[in-house]
């Protein structure tokens, strides 16, 4: 499953949807994580941008999924509020990986900048990606699983150079990753549209879309109300070796929807 979980904000939803399903790996991006606190809720504030947002949703998924190894891959620690008081906060993606299936490789790294330490940033951000090689003991094989949150840019997701040299390095974390007999995926939510040279960049790698491969006119729900009704996409480098693949608009867990991939 890959999935952006929008900082927890449909945190009673995503969490009892997330113990329900119990996939075997989750990617999830937008994570917070404030050891410093021990608050429910904290409020991001960026100008008019105001949000309210899950202190520890790393923690709190982690306990919905007793089962998973959980890792948390930072991009940034800035602060999130407390009413008038300043909590040190870091924001990033987390890998969550059943315990029935060895983790056997790692990647970690920076697609965009790197890692911000005192403060978010100024946009586009720091953009992190992690991955995670698996071994699948049924299928008799590797599977290598990358996932990104891909950078924001405020005025829109265009193609950018940024956003090309981002999808380069998320393909070269893969390839670090994976060894020549993996099944390879690569997934997140990029924030590009369809056309996009970064999907460009990973079909020329060999890797196949799944989201409009298999017609798929969305991966937003009601909870967005803005233009743009993609942001999330899966890819594949074997097609034969997808069982099933779903875009899940209900329950609404966040303002994305949850991506499953069986294979």
């Amino acid at each position: 499953m890959c999935l952006n979980g929008w900082g927890g904000k449909l945190h009673e939803t995503l969490l009892s949807y997330l113990a329900d399903t119990a996939p075997d790996v989750l990617c999830l991006q937008e994570v917070i994580h404030s050891p410093a606190s021990e608050k429910d809720w904290l409020t991001y504030r960026d100008g008019d941008h105001i949000l309210p947002q899950r202190a520890n949703l790393f923690r709190d998924v982690a306990a919905a999924l007793p089962g998973h190894v959980a890792i948390f891959c930072p991009a940034a620690q800035g602060v999130l509020w407390d009413d008038h008081l300043s909590i040190p906060s870091q924001w990033g993606l987390a890998t969550f990986v059943h315990r029935a299936f060895p983790i056997i490789g790692q990647v970690q790294g920076f697609v965009h900048k790197d890692y911000s330490p005192v403060g978010y940033g100024d946009h586009p951000r720091s953009r992190s990606a992690h991955g995670v090689r698996v071994w699948d003991y049924d299928a008799n094989r590797a599977v290598s699983v990358t996932h990104m949150h891909g950078l924001r840019d405020l005025n829109g997701k265009m193609d950018t150079p940024e956003r090309a040299e981002q999808a380069h390095r998320l393909l070269d974390m893969s390839r670090v990753l994976a060894k020549p007999d993996d099944l390879t995926v690569i997934c997140g939510d990029f924030n590009v549209e369809p056309d996009s040279e970064t999907l460009s960049i990973l079909r020329s790698a060999g890797l196949t879309e799944l989201v409009t491969g298999h017609g798929f006119n969305s991966t937003r729900n009601s909870q967005y109300t803005k233009p743009g009704r993609f942001a999330d996409y899966m890819l594949i480098d074997r097609e034969e070796a997808v069982k099933g693949f779903d875009v899940i608009h209900d329950p609404e867990v966040s303002d994305h929807c949850p991506l499953i991939l069986e294979i």
